[in-house]
This record gives C-alpha cells, structure tokens and sequence, in this order.
C-alpha cells in the first residue's frame, strides 16, 4: 500500500492579517455600519457574506460619524456601532461626544480611521470605543474585530469542525473521516467528537464496534433541548479523547430536515469540544450545504472516475464560491489503482478541479476490508504502515501540530508515477 501526501494550500484574502482558524463565529446581534470610503464600504459589505457572520444583522450606511449621530437621535441604538472617520483628531472626538449623548448602554463601537494615530486610540479607547482599524484592511480582519467585541475574557475558544463529504456514494469519505478523528483522539491527544450525520444508513458506530442507544437523531429531533449538557449525555466513549454521535441507521422514520436543523447542534458541539469531525452523507440539500459551509474545513473525498470528477468540481466550485476568505476545500483520492478498472489519470483529475489532492490513498481491499469488519481503525490494524502514517500527517496537518515529511521510495512508486500521467 502506498499513500502520497502533497503540499497545503496557501491562505486567501492577501490584505488580512489575521489566522482564519482562530476566529469565532459571530453571535446573534445587530450591526449597523456609517462608511465615508467605498474602499471600507466594500470590505464590510464582502463581510456580511462570511460564513462567521451569518447569524449577525448587518445594515450599511454611509456618512460617517456625523450620519450616525443623526439617525440615532430618536431611535435605539444596535448592539455594534461601525463609524468610518477621516476627519481631524479633534472633531471625531467632539462626534464620538455627541453620539455618547445617545448610545444605549452596552452598544460597542468600532472606529475606522486612514491614520495609525496612537494619540488618537488611546482617546477613542478612553471614551469606551471598542477598536480602532485603520486602512487598508482585509475581511477577514473585519470579522476577527468583531468576533473579538463579544469574547468574554478567560473563556475557552470555540473548537474547530472539520466536515468530510463524499462526491459519490461508496467512495470512502466515512472511512477517511473516522480515521482522521481518531488520529485528533488518539494520534494528537486532543479531545474530539465524531458525528454521523448519514442517520439513514451511518457506519460510525460499526467502525467503532459501538452501539450506543442515544445519538445524533435525539438532537436534532429535539433542537430546542439542545445544549451542551445534552450532546454530553448523548455521546459514546471510545476511547480517552474520542467521543462518537452516532447514527441510529434505522429506517423507522423520515430524515427530511430543515436547513438550520443541525445549527443547534452544532453550536453545542463546538462549545463543548476542541475538535469536532462531521461525517456527512453523500446529498445536496439545505441542511447539508449550509453544514459545510459554516466548517472551519472541508474534506471532499473521490475516486477517479468521471462522474466522482464531475461531482467533486461542483461541489469544490460551490464552497469556493461560498467561502471566498476562507481555506479552500481539500481533495483526498481515494482507492486508487484498483486492477483493470479505467480511471482518470491523477495529474487529470486535479487539473479539471484546479487543485492538487492533500492525499491519494491507493485500493488495499484486504487493509480496509479488515478494519472495517472488525471495527477498527487503520492504525490499530498496521500501526506502522504506509496508510496509518499519512492519516496520522494529514491530522497533523489539518490541526497544525506537524509537518508533512516526503515519504521515501517504495515498491508502488513506479506504478503511481503512471497514474499520475495525462493520458
């Protein structure tokens, strides 16, 4: 068996300065933004689009400070102010004074200047001002900014979900996504829950020898219940750091869901967990295009087929297009080389979808056939093979503890070398 590991891929939006990864879902609340510049128009208006902003109202105005003085004269105030301001040090002073006059108590503001003024900052923080940023700035640091206004001091940083998704039925994206849960639990020591959202015809809990009599449908059934005292009750152990939401895969009722019918349940999971790896099924519909969209990263798993490629670049092409400041999806191929089968040369398949696989798992039916009957996973079947060392660097890779080392020449290399040729 042979596995190949390739390089990551680069950051988006160049003008930001701040980690994608360590920025917080914005809550529930209202902001209202006063621009004086397109330029800062423009960047809040392509903010209101991320997906860390969904749950925020936002309205967009301009004239500066002197227009949200005006509007707020005889009405109430939102919970974030936003003032562009390219005035003189002094008259922003004597505005911020007068908006003071009419700001609801808890009401946070944002000012936007053109001038690193350290003078200036330390009056704006003296009169309450929550942040100071100056142009140019990117989106992403928009939303880092007021991500940060409602981070309550001490608190634990919400964990990262990482959602894996098949671009056919069958390829494997189950298999993939619960060995790189175990690799978090088990090969990193960080704790991590598993859920199986397939509630139809899951297999976590038969990957992991569990049958637990709870699982993921009590909470989505009941989504008004949910917290996190109710996903802990709900979760099997599977080892130290490993905890599985499983799937009844029971055919005793309907699985059609509405498009927010998972938030709850996710809110909960990121505030109770580090990491969390979403096993989703092979479908398109609200509920499992709006999951993917609000991940940290997308995992889409395919073989090298035609319809797997046509699948797999529209899906890539539709988070992408979701998605534009955030990572873009990785592509693993999986079960390739399979004898006699026709297949899409590799160098092919990424060309197509415009990018290079993070992964390529090569077709070891005994290896994965084994682990599968006897509910085990890969590196509990050959801790030192090939396979479990780059489920272990793609975890490692994906949580940002590791590096990916060049593995060395093996008996497959000449055989791979061939896949990867353009017909």
């Amino acid at each position: 068996m042979r596995s190949q590991m390739l390089e990551d891929a680069t950051s988006v939006n160049s003008q930001s300065t701040t980690p994608i990864a360590q920025i917080d879902p914005v809550p529930r609340v209202s902001i209202q933004a006063f621009c004086e510049s397109p330029e800062a128009a423009a960047v809040i208006q392509a903010a209101v689009g991320d997906r860390r902003m969904s749950k925020a109202h936002v309205k967009q105005n301009m004239g500066g400070a002197a227009g949200a003085v005006e509007a707020y004269r005889n009405a109430p105030t939102p919970n974030v102010i936003v003032i562009e301001a390219t005035a003189d040090r002094d008259f922003l002073v004597s505005q911020l004074d007068e908006l003071s006059e009419y700001c609801d108590a808890g009401t946070k503001v944002i000012i936007i200047g053109k001038v690193n003024d350290i003078i200036l900052y330390r009056q704006l923080i003296a009169r309450g001002v929550s942040e100071y940023l100056v142009l140019p700035f990117g989106v992403v640091d928009f939303v880092s900014a007021v991500s940060q206004l409602f981070k309550s001091p001490g608190a634990k940083p919400l964990g990262r979900v990482i959602a894996v998704v098949g671009a056919k039925g069958g390829v494997g994206s189950s298999t993939i996504a619960h060995n790189i849960a175990w690799h978090f639990a088990t090969g990193i020591g960080m704790d991590t829950i598993i859920a199986d959202l397939d509630l139809g015809f899951g297999t976590a809990g038969l990957d992991f020898n569990q049958d637990p009599p709870q699982g993921v449908a009590e909470a989505v059934f009941a989504p008004d219940r949910v917290d996190t005292t109710l996903v802990d009750r709900l979760l099997s152990k599977c080892g130290d750091n490993l905890h599985l939401l499983a799937a009844p895969a029971m055919l005793d009722r309907l699985y059609d869901f509405g498009e927010t019918a998972f938030d709850s349940l996710m809110d909960s999971m990121r505030a109770s967990t580090p990491w969390v790896v979403l096993d989703i099924p092979h479908g398109w519909n609200g509920w499992t295009r709006r999951t993917l969209i609000a991940a940290d990263e997308v995992i889409v798993v395919a073989q090298p087929d035609l319809a797997n490629l046509r699948n797999a670049k529209n899906i890539v092409d539709n988070i992408r297009s979701a998605r534009p400041h955030d990572h873009p999806p990785r592509l693993i191929l999986n079960n390739v080389g399979i004898p006699k089968r026709p297949e899409i040369p590799v160098a092919d398949f990424s060309k197509t979808i415009e990018m290079e696989p993070t992964a390529i798992f090569a077709h070891d039916a005994k290896l994965f056939g084994s682990a599968a009957n006897n509910g085990q996973m890969i590196a509990e079947i050959e801790p030192k093979g090939k396979v479990a060392e780059t489920f272990a660097a793609l975890a490692g890779m994906i949580a940002g503890r590791t590096e990916v080392k060049k593995q060395k020449r093996g008996l497959f290399d000449p055989f791979l070398a061939k896949l990867t040729k353009k017909a």
